[in-house]
């Protein structure tokens, strides 16, 4: 008989089956213990995707300021230049934005709801409930990973403006 997994009271449902007998247990475990990694994986990624994104809004500030403080004959391309760069940061801040990820799991509502049952059984409610996080975090890290080459993109384009805007001036 299948059961909704309530690990966590934002966490989304996810059907999950009975939990297997005792023999599959160890190869519960092992389950676990790598969707468990995926997810600290994941983590990393994103906290190393905001590092690169905080980078990229700094570079287009610095560019963006270079750009002010040069006399240039090619107006035109040097305010596309800026427009990049306005978008380069504004993408950058936007990639590294504080979101909501979701941690399995909720440490209260684990013990009050699965200190009586069998580790089969948490094991198995563990598995679904970081299956359901991992799922909508990657939703959100895929987006941060658009947001970040958009930055990058962007800051690229206005160095490319920035060079051209300047090399009218000489």
């Amino acid at each position: 008989m299948a059961h909704m997994s309530e690990l966590g009271s934002d966490t989304p449902s996810v059907v999950m089956h009975d939990p297997p007998p005792a023999a599959a247990e160890d190869n519960l475990e092992l389950i676990n213990t790598e969707i468990a990694s995926s997810l600290a994986r994941q983590a990393g990624s994103s906290q190393r995707l905001d590092t690169k994104a905080v980078l990229l809004v700094g570079y287009a500030g610095a560019a963006a300021s270079f750009l002010a403080t040069q006399q240039h004959r090619q107006p035109v391309l040097a305010a596309l230049a800026w427009a990049s760069y306005g978008l380069s940061a504004g993408s950058g801040i936007w990639a590294y934005a504080v979101r909501l990820y979701q941690d399995v799991p909720e440490p209260r509502h684990l013990f009050n709801t699965y200190l009586g049952k069998t580790r089969a059984g948490t094991l198995t409610a563990l598995a679904a409930t970081r299956v359901s996080a991992f799922e909508s975090n990657a939703d959100k890290h895929s987006r941060k990973v658009r947001l970040w080459w958009i930055s990058l993109s962007c800051l690229a384009v206005g160095l490319i403006l920035t060079i051209a805007a300047l090399a009218g001036a000489y």
